[in-house]
């Protein structure tokens, strides 16, 4: 009999699969489930988005494109980042890649080698400690806290840093909290950052949702730019999931190796989904402001809800998440997941999908449509009475 235990990558083994998609199965497998649990727009793809993709495919733009991008396309970036966040970045500084995952992946195997330690603010999107042990290095958990607004503080930051630190990786707005950094929050980081080697990835996929409140970007901060691997995409602001369409833009250096894994690794992104990010950028601005005050209002209504039955639940400022304490259930954060699902049909996220310092939470998202929103608000409601009979 082959033995598979003897070819198999021990040090892909040993990495766990996502908490989110464990639960995202389950449900699929039941009926009249509500989810909130993916982080997927609740709308389509804008129409005019759609039509350019298909106009490039009926003109037989069918070919590979340039490596890093089509040149419209990086151009069109350059002067989105410089209008709304007042960044600015050269074509050559640019990658499109397959989605800010692949973006986020090639960051840390452009920098890493193993042994070095990567600074990872939780709780966090699930990829990011699993990307860094593929690259054989160590992630070290930078916890933030929710009487902090879940926040990156520079205390925090000073004392996780080491002599094998090579790197900090962050995202605000924050997947799971919603939790934003403003700019005297990202003053402070820069000020402990200043005179270290230490590289800063800035995932900021999430930078166009945020309620009151201008996002600054990190790269922003001065003296930071040229230490920074800025990544964002297409998939939240514009409902673009399934076009895989992100970015990188990071100083030359940086990029001609980044670039070099991105060339081997898929070539180039598919050429349709760039004609439709062009438009979207371009033309969508208004789709995705609409998206966002529909969000702005679900956000409202589930923050309060929760709050109203007990599950304290931090006021997010970003992003399409809340992350309520469920604590005082008694339940870990898997159980009351395993038992709300199994028992209302309501599909939620633990906290510990996102570093353990997600336990005692939970992930709600309101990207979903209103009317699921209040189905599943009332299931809750009844799962919370239940448990204490």
């Amino acid at each position: 009999m082959f033995d598979y235990n003897k070819i198999l990558s021990k040090n892909v083994v040993s990495i766990k699969p996502s908490g989110i998609r464990r639960f995202f199965d389950l449900a699929e497998e039941m009926e009249g489930v509500v989810s909130l649990g993916l982080g997927e727009p609740g709308f389509v793809t804008p129409k005019r988005i759609c039509d350019a993709a298909i106009a490039s495919i009926n003109e037989g733009k069918t070919s590979y494109s340039a490596n890093t991008g089509i040149a419209p396309l990086k151009r069109e970036i350059s002067r989105y980042l410089s209008e709304k966040y007042n960044i600015h970045y050269k074509n050559e500084e640019m990658i499109v890649t397959i989605g800010a995952s692949e973006a986020i992946d090639i960051a840390f195997r452009a920098i890493l080698e193993p042994g070095d330690e990567v600074l990872v603010v939780e709780p966090c999107f699930v990829s990011y400690a699993p990307t860094i042990q593929l690259c054989g290095a160590v992630p070290v958990s930078l916890v933030t806290k929710a009487e902090d607004k879940f926040r990156l503080t520079a205390k925090s930051l000073k004392e996780k840093i080491t002599d094998k630190t090579k790197a900090l990786i962050m995202s605000f707005p924050s997947n799971p909290t919603g939790a934003i950094m403003k700019r005297e929050h990202l003053e402070e980081i820069a000020a402990v950052l200043r005179d270290t080697n230490i590289i800063v990835i800035t995932d900021e996929i999430y930078a166009e949702l945020t309620y009151g409140y201008k996002h600054v970007s990190f790269a922003e901060i001065e003296g930071m730019r040229e230490r920074t691997i800025f990544v964002s995409g297409f998939s939240k602001a514009f409902a673009m999931t399934g076009w895989r369409i992100g970015y990188s833009c990071a100083p030359v250096p940086i990029t001609k190796e980044m670039m070099k894994i991105h060339q081997y690794a898929v070539m180039c992104p598919p050429s349709a989904a760039q004609y439709g990010a062009l438009v979207a950028l371009r033309d969508c601005d208004d789709d995705s402001q609409s998206m966002i005050a529909e969000y702005d209002k679900r956000r409202q209504y589930i923050v309060r809800e929760l709050n109203r039955m007990g599950l304290r639940c931090f006021d997010p400022e970003g992003a399409f998440y809340v992350f309520p304490d469920i604590r005082f259930t008694g339940l870990s954060s898997e159980e009351f997941c395993e038992r709300l699902l199994i028992s209302k049909k309501v599909s939620v996220v633990p906290g510990t999908a996102f570093g353990d310092c997600g336990e005692g939470f939970v992930r709600m998202s309101y990207s979903n449509k209103m009317e699921n929103i209040v189905e599943a608000m009332k299931r809750i409601e009844e799962f919370l009475l239940e448990l204490k009979a």
